[in-house]
């Protein structure tokens, strides 16, 4: 595993970042380990069309499903000390696993708003007809203790099962979302899930829904599937509010994208997803 240099987004920096002047017109920082929260910046973008927007993608460091709970942290707090650096008014961390292993001591020392992704548990377990919900999620998240804890309160509600999907990632980073090996190691992952009568599926990485039509096409329209993005876009929209933040500019926003793998296949990826062409940037 690379070797990180140490940041420390506490003290020196906060108190930094207390002196500056938060203005509405300032940008929307959003990271992922990867491309997968392109998914959710294309919601932001499309309910808060005026907002400006950085999109950070740490590809070097893909995934973070695998990675130390320590690991996860350093590079959480080197790409929001960057966004901190570039007047960002608030982060989103568009990535699950980012989110269950630093966003705690990421709020804890950084004074803007700072919104995370979390599996749509509740709905899903009030909404399963059959009681029977399972999550998709990587090997970081399904090991991690804020995760389970939030899973442990609607066990009462419905079978829970949580299902790691390790190697996903890794496809879709390639963009080989649709080929036959990505369906092969669905298949493995979700035909045990049908086999045990589950209804209600969650998304529990922000890359899974770009899977989201082949899930569909192995599960059957039977099967529900549900995603974060809006319910993250939402939560956005109340911290801006809150916090008077919200652009008031009518002109169209900005959005900018950074990968810390930038090369022909990542800015291929990126104009993929984003389903146009766009100017990928040299993260840092």
């Amino acid at each position: 595993m690379p070797k990180q240099k140490k940041t420390n987004i506490t003290a020196e920096n906060s108190a930094a970042k207390n002196k500056r002047q938060v203005t509405n017109s300032d940008p929307i920082g959003i990271f992922d380990s990867g491309v997968g929260g392109l998914s959710i910046a294309q919601c932001i973008h499309q309910q808060l069309p005026h907002e400006n927007l950085l999109y950070v993608a740490d590809t070097l460091h893909a995934p973070y499903g695998d990675k130390s709970t320590e690991f996860i942290q350093q590079r959480v707090n080197e790409i929001a000390q960057w966004f901190i650096e570039r007047s960002a008014k608030a982060i989103v961390v568009a990535c699950n696993t980012a989110t269950v292993n630093a966003i705690d001591q990421l709020r804890n020392n950084i004074s803007i708003p700072v919104i995370g992704v979390e599996p749509a548990i509740k709905p899903a377990a009030s909404l399963s007809k059959n009681k029977k919900v399972a999550i998709l999620v990587t090997k970081a998240t399904a090991e991690n203790q804020r995760f389970l804890a939030l899973v442990a309160q609607y066990r009462h509600i419905s079978d829970v099962i949580i299902q790691p999907c390790p190697g996903l990632v890794e496809l879709i980073e390639r963009n080989e979302n649709n080929s036959a090996e990505c369906e092969l190691l669905l298949s493995a992952y979700l035909q045990p899930l049908l086999d045990k009568g589950v209804d209600t599926i969650v998304l529990g990485c922000t890359h899974y829904p770009l899977v989201k039509g082949l899930i569909k096409k192995i599960c059957g329209n039977h099967v529900v599937i549900m995603e974060t993005a809006l319910p993250v876009t939402e939560q956005l929209q109340r911290q801006l509010t809150r916090n008077n933040l919200i652009n008031s500019s009518t002109n169209k926003g900005t959005s900018s994208f950074y990968s810390s793998k930038h090369g022909d296949i990542q800015q291929a990826l990126f104009n993929h997803i984003w389903q146009q062409p766009l100017q990928l940037n040299s993260y840092p």
